[in-house]
């Protein structure tokens, strides 16, 4: 495997799976690094299941590019609402898919609910499609709780307002090293590269 397209538009992802994948002999590239007038790389998640839409979404562009594509789908879980968000964590709010807005919602929703009740875990599926193999798929988890208001100025989405299971600080206030090593996706990144390199796929290492 030479190349790897990693299925996101969203800046902060491909830092961080660029990130993860700087050991090995791959060409990491983003769809940002392709123009998409038509649209074609706007995939529509219609999966009920994070898995589901981390396949469908890594299977879709693989087949556009006849390459290896990596996909994830991650959201966060929030035991007092019912899982929710869950699948719909990036459009929570609606579709113009702001992370504010997102954010206010589920504060919101949590207004009355006391700290003992505000756990609550990030998950992460990813999906590597390649042409003519099976998809690979690995999940992560991270789990924490919700604070009453947001707290930081790192990192994207809710990371405002979750704080990590042995942390006082939220997603948004540790270190970009600190996150790597205990994130959901870096979780299922792990099992990920482990999985690459046991197929064989990496190349060797550089």
């Amino acid at each position: 495997m030479n190349e790897l397209i990693i299925a996101t538009k969203n800046k902060g992802k491909a830092i961080e799976f660029e990130r993860f994948f700087k050991d090995m002999a791959i060409d990491i590239k983003s769809l940002l690094d392709y123009s998409d007038s038509n649209g074609e790389l706007e995939i529509e998640e219609t999966g009920s299941t994070f898995t589901e839409n981390a396949i469908l979404k890594a299977e879709a562009i693989a087949r556009l590019f006849n390459t290896a594509v990596l996909a994830d789908d991650s959201g966060l879980i929030i035991d007092a609402l019912d899982g929710r968000p869950g699948i719909y964590s990036a459009r929570y709010a609606g579709e113009n898919k702001s992370d504010e807005a997102n954010i206010k919602k589920v504060l919101g929703e949590l207004a009355e609910t006391p700290h003992k009740n505000r756990t609550a875990r990030f998950v992460c599926v990813l999906a590597v499609a390649i042409p003519h193999e099976e998809t690979i798929v690995q999940t992560g988890y991270c789990e924490g709780e919700i604070t009453f208001t947001t707290m930081g100025e790192n990192g994207f989405g809710y990371d405002p307002i979750f704080i990590p299971a042995g942390f006082t600080k939220t997603m948004a206030q540790i270190s970009a090293d600190e996150k790597s090593r205990i994130s959901h996706r870096s979780q299922a990144m792990k099992h990920i590269a482990a999985q690459i390199r046991e197929a064989g796929l990496d190349n060797d290492t550089k």
